[in-house]
């Protein structure tokens, strides 16, 4: 099962599209998962129309009507795995932890909210992941987002893809 990872995409504040790549990538994953901060229902609209799958919550930025169509935390088995999509988890410090106690009952966590690229486990065996932004890097070096693969129960082939830096006028 092939996964597309997202989040923060902003449209149309920080871009006026998704990156071509990211959009290629589409058709070929199972299960498209974005971690909130959309900002636009067009986006919204283009996910559900072209993904097979869309797990997909609202976040922060997100005003009332995207937060009617979508829950706060969503919650997937996917292949075997227990997967959980939340906006925030908060401070870096401590993450790990605080995430593990507040879902016990998943193997991994996609989040977003802070645009930079996350993947830790937590002790408790919790894989953690952020795939940043396509569209608002804000301070990191490049927009971004991540594929993954469930093979057997197990998650794999988790990459971080790199976005050409968008084109100005």
């Amino acid at each position: 099962m092939r996964l597309l990872l997202m989040s923060d995409t902003h449209l149309p504040r920080r871009a006026r599209e998704l990156p071509a790549p990211l959009l290629a990538e589409l058709p070929r994953a199972d299960v498209v998962v974005h971690a909130g901060d959309w900002v636009d229902t067009p986006t919204l609209d283009l996910l559900t129309a072209r993904s097979r799958r869309l797990l997909a919550v609202y976040g922060n930025n997100d005003g009332p009507e995207l937060r009617a169509r979508l829950p706060e935390v969503a919650r997937a088995e996917l292949g075997g795995l227990r997967f959980g999509v939340v906006h925030e988890t908060g401070a870096a410090q401590g993450r790990e932890a605080r995430c593990a106690a507040r879902f016990p009952d998943l193997d991994v966590l996609v989040f977003g909210h802070s645009h930079i690229p996350w993947d830790t486990t937590a002790p408790s065996g919790l894989r953690l992941l952020n795939p940043g932004s396509p569209t608002d890097r804000r301070r990191q070096p490049h927009c971004t987002y991540l594929t993954a693969t469930v093979t057997g129960g197990a998650l794999t082939e988790v990459e971080l893809h790199r976005l050409p830096p968008r084109r100005t006028r």
